[in-house]
């Protein structure tokens, strides 16, 4: 069998031999009408030979820790303290030398942890509710480098949550990308990109792929830019890469984003920020400005009124506030009522907490002024006047009270576009627009609300106090410094609550 495929082999030659060799076909020249190629073939010999003989990369695996502190109550309700570690890798390259430092860009969710844990911001292997106490970044080899002694430390610059970019610096010289910046807007699809990076953390490696969608708006969460998509295959560790497109005009690369997402049900998805978005925080330092607000208006006498008249002729004027349902009651003299519930509402029917908030005399002084505030439980509401509230509960009730207002006027705005948001494609959007922020406003406030329950759980009326019944403060208020008490005093009977502020505040329960 092994002779006779020889001798087939042999044969084969012997015929090839005796025709004419035709010439060689020429390689197919690279489609290059725009900016960029669609094929390596058009990356110059020199800037090939560049790359091949390049001894330092100027991309660098970015180690980022932080340490968190926990608290917990023992068996004898004495307080514990545990410090959980915790690290991530991702890619930075280098771009400039100025001042004796080095600046490198990466991703804003490389280098930064969140304050506190929670569910709208998690940390793998760290419980809900655990605070950051220590944070650090440098240049490691790869995940594996735990001789800290060369490496090389690292701090911030600037950081932009929108863009999902940052600047970070090094006072040691690192040698820096020897390419241009490119134009992001000019990429197509089907233009090859270069991706240089450290996947997973464990090595540097360069995947290539082409652009398969030239653009993609990215709204997720915080991030607020523009993308443009891939097929290189990338993964974790490698979030902070250089982009790089092939320059028609010079054949040399050019650094046209910066990797930081991918599509999590793709196989091939990944997302890329535009470099022309970053130019100012890469040249000057400066972080874009913050995004507009879909649907967010000032908070004038004209929102006011707005939130004003649809709590009036609504029969529902309910709006979500984090985790907890809210509620805006209109009165005759102007003054509007926040109520904010417990997370099983409507099954229980009382207010945490009530707050009054007053019309003010010109328009010029924005939308209200803080009122009357009732703390609220199941035996009723309980005032809580200004005299007894110290200066860090009255600055929380302020917080409090401009959240339930913004999120007052945002889903009302939604509420209002839904029946005419299918009558064109600009209603459409619109209405789609002012979801995904009420979504991002909900996840947002989830903590405030969670500050409120807190709050009425500390200040509510106990059995030795006064309670005023719901109807009372929402439908029939009584002027300040009048209590109805749920003991049948008559109206108009001042009362003072049996214990102080600070008296309750004993009664917080353990673990809050």
């Amino acid at each position: 069998m092994v002779g006779w495929m020889v001798g087939l082999s042999v044969m084969a030659v012997s015929l090839t031999a005796t025709e004419a060799e035709p010439l060689p076909s020429p390689p197919p020249a690279p489609y290059c009408e725009g900016e960029y190629a669609d094929s390596y073939a058009a990356l110059s010999p020199k800037a090939r030979a560049f790359e091949q003989a390049m001894q330092k990369k100027y991309t660098y695996c970015v180690r980022s820790t932080a340490v968190y502190e926990c608290l917990s109550y023992g068996a004898e309700g004495n307080v514990r303290r545990t410090r959980t570690p915790v690290s991530a890798h991702g890619t930075a390259f280098a771009y400039r030398q100025q001042a004796g430092e080095t600046l490198l860009l990466t991703n804003e969710h490389v280098v930064e942890w969140p304050d506190v844990t929670s569910d709208a911001h998690p940390v793998d292997g760290v419980p809900s509710g655990c605070k950051r106490v220590k944070d650090g970044l440098s240049i490691v080899e790869n995940e594996a480098d735990h001789y800290d002694r060369d490496d090389v430390p690292l701090s911030k610059a600037v950081v932009d949550p929108q863009l999902d970019l940052a600047v970070i610096k090094s006072k040691a010289p690192l040698t820096v990308m020897p390419w241009k910046v490119g134009k992001s807007a000019a990429v197509r699809e089907r233009d090859v990109v270069d991706v240089r990076g450290f996947p997973l953390g464990v090595f540097n490696a360069t995947n290539m792929g082409k652009v398969i969608s030239a653009y993609d708006r990215d709204e997720y969460k915080e991030w607020y830019h523009d993308d443009f998509v891939i097929d290189a295959l990338l993964s974790q560790g490698n979030s902070g890469s250089p982009v790089l497109a092939i320059s028609c005009k010079t054949g040399e690369f050019e650094l046209v984003g910066v990797y930081h997402a991918g599509y999590s049900r793709g196989s091939a998805l990944n997302v890329v920020v535009g470099i022309d978005q970053a130019r100012e925080l890469m040249t000057n330092l400066r972080r874009t400005p913050k995004r507009p607000q879909e649907g967010s208006t000032p908070l004038d006498a004209l929102a006011r009124a707005r939130v004003a008249k649809r709590a009036e002729v609504s029969a529902t004027p309910f709006f979500p506030f984090g985790s907890r349902t809210a509620a805006v009651f209109p009165r005759a003299d102007g003054t509007l009522l926040f109520a904010l519930y417990e997370q099983d509402f409507p099954r229980r029917v009382h207010p945490l907490i009530v707050m009054e908030d007053l019309p003010v005399a010109s328009t010029d002084e924005g939308f209200g002024k803080v009122g009357r505030v009732w703390f609220g439980g199941e035996r009723g509401l309980l005032e809580r006047p200004r005299a007894e509230q110290d200066a860090e509960l009255q600055q929380q009730l302020a917080r409090l009270l401009d959240a339930l207002r913004r999120d007052a006027t945002l889903a009302f705005s939604y509420q209002d576009s839904l029946p005419g948001s299918d009558e064109s494609r600009q209603t459409f959007d619109t209405s789609a627009r002012l979801g995904k922020t009420l979504e991002r406003t909900i996840v947002a406030h989830r903590d405030l609300s969670d500050t409120a329950a807190e709050l009425a759980d500390r200040f509510a009326p106990d059995a030795t106090e006064p309670a005023t019944r719901t109807e009372s403060v929402l439908k029939n208020p009584l002027p300040p410094g009048i209590h109805l008490g749920l003991t049948g005093e008559p109206a108009g009977q001042t009362r003072q609550p049996a214990k102080s502020a600070q008296g309750k505040a004993a009664r917080t329960p353990a673990g809050r």
